[in-house]
């Protein structure tokens, strides 16, 4: 087991990423969101005919939710026969239906939990772990805001920790150069894996965080409030900025090595941190060897089907990396390569696989 993780992962070590989680939204659909902004364009099929037919059940996290869009968009013009349904009721919401056996695929912006793998056992649900692309949790202001260009993790920190609720309500309480304007906090709910990232990154504890804040598994919700609100801000998945650019204003994080903003450079590259991470889908052993299911996996991985990724905002894995996956998916691989610990910030793939000597 150790030597095929090496195998697979291995790539990853020389981006040095981050390991970790991601936003949840509460949309179903068989049109992408963020993507038709986007305008994605017409991919390859790939492993498909259009003699296909059946049904694909997707659900979980919001942050992956616009890759699972434009793939089924394109996905069902090629084979019409078959119906991509894709739901986004967050990275913990989609574990808990994919555990049920109620979808063959679910979305996560952060590794499994110990507690979702053994409700998988319990389902007696055995599943695939694939990365999917990489993501930059990115933070946002209103275009208004003249002075929050960078924050200091410390500076997020003060202003989302438990101990501020009902205490911390200005700018200037995170810094005395900021004015004395109220603070209008947005974010994802609690079932939501960028939440739960978050929470891991800034504050040093998962699901921690003050509750006095405007809360919704809908980012599209986060991205109104933030623009309605001079004094608003609010993290989510890279895609959600890139395709509301006009109404937001991207933060810079200073992570301790100067401040960064989440490109897809930087995002690449890992420099962008403690706010950069993977993301995944986890397939349905069972399913995995239905024709259909196998197709629409197998069209994501399609090298000429990577620039989806890119249309909805998203950074595409690498080609070794791709041909890796698919390897993985092809040999019906099981299990978590972490573990089920969830999200872990800060942790390179070197890291884990010194935990698992």
């Amino acid at each position: 087991m150790f030597s095929s993780k090496v195998r697979f992962f291995a790539p990853l070590v020389a981006l040095a990423i981050g390991i970790s989680s991601c936003g949840d939204n509460n949309q179903a659909s068989n049109n992408s969101s963020p993507a038709a902004d986007g305008g994605a364009t017409p991919a390859t099929n790939t492993a498909t005919g259009s003699n296909l037919s059946g049904k694909v059940q997707i659900d979980g996290s919001s942050t992956v939710y616009p890759i699972s869009e434009a793939m089924a968009e394109e996905f069902q013009k090629a084979n019409p026969g078959v119906r991509v349904t894709v739901a986004s009721s967050g990275t913990g919401g989609g574990f808990k239906k994919f555990c049920a056996g109620e979808t063959d695929i679910s979305n996560a912006s952060r590794p499994i939990k110990p507690e979702e793998v053994e409700l998988c056992k319990k389902g007696n649900i055995e599943y695939i772990e694939l990365p999917i692309a990489y993501d930059g949790l990115s933070v946002v202001v209103n275009p208004q805001n003249n002075f929050a260009s960078c924050l200091k993790v410390d500076e997020l920190k003060r202003m989302w920790e438990p101990a501020a609720q009902g205490k911390v309500s200005q700018w200037n309480q995170i810094n005395p150069k900021f004015p004395a304007q109220k603070i209008g906090l947005y974010g994802p709910g609690t079932d939501s894996g960028t939440y739960d990232y978050f929470t891991q990154a800034v504050i040093g504890k998962e699901g921690e965080s003050r509750g006095d804040y405007t809360a919704s598994e809908d980012d599209n919700t986060l991205v109104q409030g933030v623009s309605a609100d001079p004094g608003g801000i609010a993290f989510f998945g890279y895609a959600y900025y890139e395709n509301n650019k006009e109404k937001l204003k991207l933060v810079g994080i200073d992570g301790g090595k100067g401040c960064i903003q989440p490109s897809p450079q930087t995002i690449a590259d890992g420099t962008y941190q403690p706010l950069a991470r993977p993301e995944f889908i986890y397939i349905k052993k069972t399913a995995a060897t239905r024709p259909e299911v196998k197709a629409f996996v197998d069209f994501n991985y399609a090298p000429a089907n990577q620039k989806l990724v890119s249309e909805v905002g998203y950074v595409p894995l690498p080609s070794d990396i791709l041909t890796e996956v698919q390897t993985r998916f092809s040999s019906g691989k099981v299990g978590s390569v972490f573990e089920g610990e969830g999200s872990q910030v800060g942790v390179t793939l070197k890291d884990l696989l010194k935990k698992e000597n």
